[in-house]
């Protein structure tokens, strides 16, 4: 399955050990460095601030010489009565003293340490091995294209990037970064500049980036569906002197040039080498790259290991998507994180059927390629009937999954083939728990590593143990290593707080908010937010466990059962999940409102028996019967907004119901779905057809059996 303030948004201040393994070079460091959300490093640190980073420090401390004095004195009872009694009286002593203390319900909490120590320890060894690469990174300030060159110089000729009938190895993706760099640097372009990227898979969307990088600019990867105002504001909100564009996307971004053109230079790929864009208006980079230079470029401006290398865009309840800020050490992180705490090794092949502009795709698989050195395989389009047969096709070790991904494959007719792959593990997030034992069983998958994650957030984490359903867990143990928490929120998502105005925990089995502590000075725990630092602010709680901490709060209602096991339960806030994407009801209820002349109309997500995340209804105010939803309406959605933001159901509303505040009561349309037995109202879905049909009760319960598709 897509918030700042003083010292709550800073880069990571740790680094990277390319082979895995502590080298000589891994003393001390020199001194921390702080660097806030928008690059700036602070280098006078308040006492306070001093002081909070080291109480943690200070309270293991404590704990350690409390601990160890208890132990000096049980040790010193222990040989006296064993001198005084003998060892049977000692032992029959110790006997007692454990059952007494299970007696008194502590039992429990030795069940719950035994069974989750080697999920914990495992976990832990893992993750202390990717804070050896961290803190190497940070020390040699590694900008992300100079940790690619090593894998470059190491097997240059090696298959970098696969795709269709072409195979890039590692030295043709460094040679055409090479030639970006060289192109956008004769155009004047420095660090800190931003030119947006809109374009399909294909190898060369990492070769560009990569080679901007190189200069130190910054590039917002554009989700190829947005059309109109959404991608007018994806260039304008990160602030883009420039767009690179697919030849196949040319007519989306024609559409829009009144509104950027003048502010924005446009440059035209077609990735095959041809004749320049029909377009006088842009220009052909593919023209420009055969002149281009391989050699790398010299910089005149240093690009380091903190500073910023991509805006992600994610959707949140503000309506449009937000530039979620990605710097080098935020996106080995990402990568970093699952290539150690998933078992990922340099010589897998890994099948990516996501689009790169999201960070599934863009950084925990590409990022394997350009850190680790693995091959990727990547595809324009997911298609559940050739999902397994190309793993097998080219050799993939690992694959990539988004939960619907899951279910549309299962969906597809049994083949002997199912099982003829070489696949060792799949990984991704949203695999629900109804079909989870299927899939693996049909496919013969023995290792699922399911994940979850927000692309701006810090609380990121992975389920180690194949436990049906979970995302992840929470160390019952040593919670601390990893400060996460589900806390108690109201039905609005806000925090219940206690008499001390603090954030309280769930117990096991109780649903709450999932957040992550911030901390600054660890990348880990590091909040860059978003390119809006309005935006930014919403998603940082403070004053969570004392005052003045802080944390970032996902909006994510999760819950831990007994073992620390974490399994999502809903979202909260106004966006809804619906084919793996997020869907934001502002944006959709705008776009709606000018099709039918600025109506009243809601949108919301109903659940479908069976389904994963809710499809998209519509609740539309036309008691005329006005508007024809299968003409301008129809054609407008399809024209404006991406597949999956489009309601799938319509209801027309004969009369308001409207609060104290004007607003239409969201609450119950959404409890009345769409089953026709609880409205008078028409309600209309969207049929194989392709257009808008009456839901009958026939109808509603053949959408609900799976009988018809959704």
């Amino acid at each position: 399955m897509r918030e700042t303030r003083q010292d709550t948004a800073v880069n990571g201040n740790s680094k990277v050990l390319i082979s895995g393994t502590a080298s000589r070079e891994d003393d001390v460091e020199s001194g921390p460095r702080v660097t806030t959300a928008k690059g700036n490093t602070i280098t006078n640190v308040s006492t306070n601030r001093k002081v909070r980073k080291s109480r943690s420090v200070r309270v293991l401390i404590r704990r350690l010489l409390v601990m160890t004095v208890v132990l000096a004195v049980l040790t010193g009872l222990s040989s006296l009565c064993c001198y005084l009694f003998g060892w049977k009286f000692l032992a029959q002593l110790v006997v007692v003293a454990l059952v007494a203390y299970l007696a008194a319900g502590h039992w429990r909490w030795l069940y719950v340490a035994i069974i989750t120590a080697p999920r914990d320890i495992r976990a832990l060894y893992r993750y202390v091995r990717l804070l050896i690469q961290v803190k190497y990174l940070y020390r040699e300030d590694y900008p992300l294209w100079k940790i690619f060159e090593k894998n470059v110089k190491r097997h240059p000729h090696k298959p970098a990037v696969l795709f269709e009938d072409q195979e890039w190895s590692f030295i043709q993706v460094e040679e055409y970064s090479n030639k970006i760099a060289n192109i956008f640097k004769s155009h004047g372009y420095k660090k800190g500049d931003r030119v947006a990227l809109f374009l399909e898979n294909k190898p060369e969307y990492v070769g560009i980036w990569l080679g901007l990088s190189k200069l130190g600019v910054i590039v917002p990867l554009i989700n190829t569906n947005l059309r109109l105002n959404p991608l007018v504001h994806s260039i304008t909100i990160a602030k883009s002197q420039a767009v690179i564009f697919g030849a196949e996307l040319s007519e989306a971004v024609s559409d829009v040039l009144d509104k950027v053109e003048s502010k924005v230079a446009l440059y035209q790929i077609n990735c095959n080498n041809n004749a320049g864009p029909q377009d006088a208006r842009f220009e052909s980079l593919d023209l420009l790259l055969k002149e281009a230079s391989i050699v790398t470029p010299e910089i005149n401006e240093k690009v380091g290991h903190h500073d910023h290398l991509l805006y992600i865009y994610t959707s949140g309840t503000t309506g449009l998507p937000k530039a979620a800020v990605i710097s080098t050490s935020r996106y080995f992180f990402i990568a970093g994180a699952m290539h150690w705490l998933c078992n990922f090794r340099s010589s897998d092949r890994f099948y990516c059927p996501l689009p790169l502009y999201h960070t599934a795709g863009g950084c925990m698989s590409m990022g394997q390629m350009l850190i680790y050195g693995s091959s990727i395989v990547i595809r324009k389009k997911f298609s559940a009937s050739l999902y397994f047969s190309e793993c097998r096709k080219y050799n993939c070790t690992a694959a990539q999954y988004i939960g619907e991904m899951c279910r549309y494959i299962l969906a597809v007719p049994p083949k002997p083939s199912d099982t003829d792959h070489n696949l060792r593990l799949i990984f991704g997030n949203g695999l629900r728990p109804q079909i989870w034992k299927e899939f693996i069983d049909r496919f013969n998958i023995k290792d699922v590593k399911e994940f979850y994650g927000a692309t701006e957030g810090n609380a990121n984490i992975v389920n180690l143990d194949n436990t049906v359903g979970s995302i992840g867990f929470i160390s019952r143990i040593i919670p601390q290593v990893y400060p996460i928490s589900i806390i108690k929120v109201d039905e609005h998502g806000e925090p219940i707080r206690n008499a001390r105005g603090l954030c309280q925990i769930c117990k096991p089995n109780e649903p709450g908010v999932f957040i992550g502590k911030i901390i600054p000075n660890n990348p880990s725990r590091a909040f860059l937010g978003y390119v809006d630092e309005e935006a930014s602010k919403k998603k940082v709680v403070y004053d969570v466990f004392s005052r003045g901490d802080s944390a970032f709060i996902s909006g994510d209602i999760l819950i831990a059962d007994e073992l620390g096991n974490l399994f999502f339960k809903d979202r909260t806030g106004d966006t809804f999940r619906w084919k793996g994407e997020n869907v934001s009801t502002s944006e959709v209820e705008a776009v709606i409102s000018n099709l039918v002349n600025y109506k009243d109309v809601v949108v919301y997500g109903v659940e479908i028996r069976g389904m994963e995340g809710r499809a998209g209804m519509a609740a539309l105010y036309d008691p005329e019967g006005s508007v024809d939803l299968n003409q301008h309406f129809l054609f407008g959605l399809k024209k404006s907004l991406p597949s999956y933001a489009r309601p799938f159901f319509i209801r027309i509303l004969t009369k308001l119901d409207l609060t104290g505040t004007y607003k239409m009561k969201k609450n119950d349309l959404q409890k009345d779905s769409f089953d026709p037995s609880k409205t008078t109202d028409s309600i209309y879905y969207l049929s194989s057809e392709g257009k808008y049909e009456l839901v009958t009760s026939e109808i509603f319960g053949k959408i609900n059996s799976g009988e018809i598709r959704v």
